[in-house]
């Protein structure tokens, strides 16, 4: 795990979101959400596309052994909830590569495997009918759309119990001295309650109204 990641992943997601809203970028992967509530992963996206198949034919996709270690694997089914692109095979292989989590706008199967490894998998739900001979995979590596979020190979993805961001790389520095002084302005304001003084008051002084909004 990179510096950068390190250190985004060691912020809640709901602070990496309102350096994202400061910042004016649309990093909040909607409706997508883990397994279980104490999941939680970061790392660079390495993603995957998937389109419905076609007349010739297609394959749900064999990349799971290519994936860097560290890695969270990205999938783009277009929010599909009737059929899966991950199972078991895929969390067992994952688990074993050292993959940091898998995020998909769609759904899973096999969610009993992903829980007895503790392997991170978020997703629009869960259902056991497969994705064969229904979806193909059409790229690998390609920006791809996951909970209405624009996720480019190499982009910073932070997922725990409240959902998942997307840090866009260009921008990752940015945002990482954002989240700081979002962390360290909530961190004074907690010191001041526990100190006795009035949360409505230590708002103001500290200037928590306008933490999230967005700079000119």
């Amino acid at each position: 795990m990179d510096e950068v990641v390190k250190q985004l992943a060691e912020a809640a997601t709901s602070g990496i979101s309102d350096a994202l809203d400061r910042l004016g970028i649309a990093g909040q992967a909607h409706g997508i959400q883990p397994l279980e509530s104490s999941f939680a992963l970061a790392g660079r996206a390495f993603t995957g596309l998937y389109q419905p198949v076609d007349v010739a034919g297609g394959t749900v996709g064999d990349y799971i052994d290519d994936v860097p270690p560290g890695s969270v694997v990205v999938l783009d089914n277009a929010g599909r909830t009737d059929v899966t692109v991950w199972g078991d095979l895929l969390t067992l292989m994952a688990s074993q590569n050292a993959i940091a989590g898998t995020v998909i706008d769609g759904v899973c199967r096999d969610s009993r495997r992903s829980r007895e490894l503790n392997y991170p998998v978020f997703s629009r739900g869960r259902y056991m009918r497969t994705g064969k001979d229904r979806v193909q995979m059409v790229g690998i590596e390609v920006p791809v759309t996951v909970g209405q979020v624009r996720v480019r190979p190499g982009d910073i993805v932070i997922g725990d119990g409240d959902g998942v961001v997307v840090v866009p790389r260009e921008r990752e520095l940015e945002v990482l001295e954002v989240v700081k002084s979002i962390e360290s302005t909530e961190e004074r304001i907690r010191e001041q309650v526990a100190g006795g003084m009035r949360l409505d008051q230590a708002r103001v002084q500290l200037g928590y109204h306008d933490l999230q909004t967005r700079r000119s």
